[in-house]
């Protein structure tokens, strides 16, 4: 799921990639709020909040909610980066690579939120979780040509409402007939993708109270393992086409 590219995916491949990584998504997103009060990748709310704390005068607030923007942002960059070059190097392994640099990222912050200074732990945790999230999104968006998002829910939610009003006029136009498989795949994508971020956000809060920072950990072992299993399978593509 994390070595064809967008024409040559199905609709398997883009479900099994959105749910996994939207379920870790939605995860660390609800028990980092849980945790210390602020949503990592909902950029959406935390511009608004931004934009408050402006007005406000707040301006430790303000500093703070404008580095989660930026780091977000940034993770994205570098992982739009990383896929360009990889695509000119025609590297089957970019994308799973960049997960498990995710991956990699997040046990330096499950160190850092079992061991680190007080002081510094819950900054750090979310401006880390900011940039981490940025990565993912921007990773599944480019191997999916952006029909996947794992990190955020508002345009998953607007796809759906589309697809469910095109489906209602086609239903009403034609009275007989079969609905356009590719919007039924398109919501069925969408609504996996969401019911994944929220059960993730469940697991992720049920855990947190459980084992508190360590819960990071495990967030890190199964990006690690996506990653891992991603990067065999696109060394084993690459070997079988350098087979004359």
């Amino acid at each position: 799921m994390l070595v064809q590219e967008s024409g040559e995916r199905n609709d398997g491949k883009d479900i099994r990639l959105a749910c996994s990584l939207a379920a870790v998504a939605g995860g660390l997103n609800a028990s980092a709020f849980h945790a210390v009060g602020f949503f990592s990748a909902n950029m959406t709310g935390n511009v608004s909040a931004l934009s408050d704390h402006l007005a406000l005068g707040d301006a430790w607030a303000v500093v703070f909610l404008l580095a989660i923007l930026l780091l977000f942002v940034s993770g994205a960059g570098l992982a739009s980066f990383l896929v360009q070059v990889g695509r000119r190097r025609r590297l089957k392994a970019t994308f799973a690579g960049v997960i498990v640099l995710e991956g990699l990222r997040l046990l330096m912050l499950g160190v850092m939120e079992a061991w680190g200074p007080d002081a510094y732990r819950r900054p750090v945790l979310v401006l880390g979780l900011s940039f981490a999230m940025g990565l993912q999104n921007a990773v599944v968006t480019r191997i999916s040509d952006a029909r996947v998002r794992t990190t955020h829910v508002s345009g998953m939610a607007t796809d759906i409402g589309i697809a469910l009003g095109t489906i209602v006029d086609e239903v009403l136009r034609r009275r007989s007939g079969g609905i356009d498989v590719s919007l039924m795949s398109r919501l069925r994508l969408h609504a996996c993708t969401i019911a994944a971020f929220l059960a993730g956000g469940v697991v992720g809060v049920a855990l947190h109270r459980v084992v508190d920072g360590k819960l990071i950990f495990g967030f890190a072992g199964a990006l690690l393992a996506i990653g891992t299993s991603g990067l065999a399978k696109a060394t084993r593509q690459s070997r079988t086409d350098t087979v004359p």
